[in-house]
């Protein structure tokens, strides 16, 4: 059994519904259902409060096409929340590292040390393209490692000179360093993702397979790691139906893929399934568009999947049965439950009042 978990719920900035939200990252696009809920900062701030008064450790702003602005985001939501931390996702090869660090180290002043930052190298060509980005996936992953020695030397307060196949400083500083660091997210499936997971990061994340897959991935990641004399957190994303009764969490599934289109499904998976992002390729391949074979795991339903890019399942069940299957996870190694459901507003409700109790009882939370 590893330490006790932490619970972070989930900003939609890309805007929010009783139905699912989202699209590839590659689709020219945004689906958007019926009772769409802009993501304007007051409901975000609705969100964010919400997740501070239950109790969540913090809330991971994402990044993308169709996200607003992380940084700006946790900016604008600091003030409107006391203890909640910001985990602000963002892509390195966009912004210069010196400049990054020292973004970082002014919001992590601000927000008097809750900040976490979530390092998305990007697994898509056609949106990486859209940013200005034309390295290809492996490229990315290289330049990513570059970037986070960069950050990580620049935050020890000494002027870093550096010169490397993507990057080259001289005297590089911030003014002050962050104290606390902010602690480093990263997720990648890819053979060229893991070592740099192992080398550089604090946290290192990956979307909801069953346990034993999930399991199997972070061992080894833990080897890399140890290889290199470290030891790093494990974190898992998901998507959280819960309820009183196993039957009213099954109904709310349901009726979320009774919503979809089946063109749509169809167009989704298909490109999804040619991602270069092979986190993104193991999501698609645990449902193949098929709306009649979901759960692929006892309460591990794929169905935010079909259309949805990024994570793609779902605990779903009573409270007890989610309960049962986070106490799984964090048996097999992780540490860290990054958590979402639709709407986020009540959905962070019926998870802090219905399966936070039982997992305190079980002394993971």
């Amino acid at each position: 059994m590893t330490s006790t978990a932490k619970f972070h719920w989930f900003l939609p900035t890309s805007g929010d519904s009783r139905s699912i939200v989202g699209s590839s990252h590659a689709s020219s696009q945004q689906s958007v259902p019926d009772g769409y809920r802009p993501p304007t900062r007051r409901y975000l701030a609705e969100i964010a409060r919400a997740a501070d008064r239950l109790g969540f450790e913090g809330v991971l702003t994402p990044t993308g096409t169709w996200c607003e602005d992380a940084w700006l985001t946790a900016s604008a939501l600091l003030a409107e929340t006391e203890r909640l931390k910001f985990l602000v996702a963002f892509r390195p090869g966009l912004v210069p590292p010196t400049l990054a660090a020292q973004q970082a180290a002014t919001l992590q002043r601000f927000s008097e040390g809750r900040v976490l930052l979530n390092i998305v190298t990007g697994g898509d060509d056609l949106e990486q393209r859209r940013f200005g980005d034309w390295l290809d996936h492996d490229e990315r992953y290289a330049r990513t490692g570059e970037f986070l020695h960069l950050v990580r030397s620049i935050w020890r307060g000494e002027p870093v000179d550096f010169t490397g196949e993507h990057y080259r400083v001289a005297d590089a500083r911030v003014s002050t360093p962050p104290d606390p660091l902010p602690r480093i997210y990263f997720g990648g499936s890819s053979p060229a993702a893991l070592p740099i997971a192992a080398e550089y990061v604090d946290t290192y994340l990956t979307w909801g397979e069953p346990p034993s897959d999930a399991a199997a991935k972070i061992t080894r990641v833990r080897d890399l790691a140890a290889e290199r004399g470290r030891e790093i957190r494990f974190g898992i994303r998901l998507h959280t139906i819960s309820r009183d009764t196993s039957e009213a969490a099954w109904a709310v599934a349901h009726q979320l893929v009774a919503e979809l289109d089946p063109e749509h499904v169809a167009k989704q998976t298909a490109l999804h399934a040619k991602s270069q992002s092979e986190g993104q390729r193991r999501m698609t391949a645990l449902h193949g568009g098929k709306l009649d074979q979901l759960e692929i795991y006892p309460n591990l339903w794929a169905g935010v999947g079909l259309v949805r890019g990024g994570a793609g399942t779902a605990l779903v069940g009573s409270h007890q049965e989610v309960a049962d299957l986070i106490y799984e996870y964090h048996s097999v190694g992780f540490d860290e439950f990054i958590l979402s459901g639709y709407p986020h507003l009540e959905e962070a409700y019926w998870f802090a009042e219905g399966v936070l109790p039982l997992l305190r009882h079980k002394g993971v939370a």
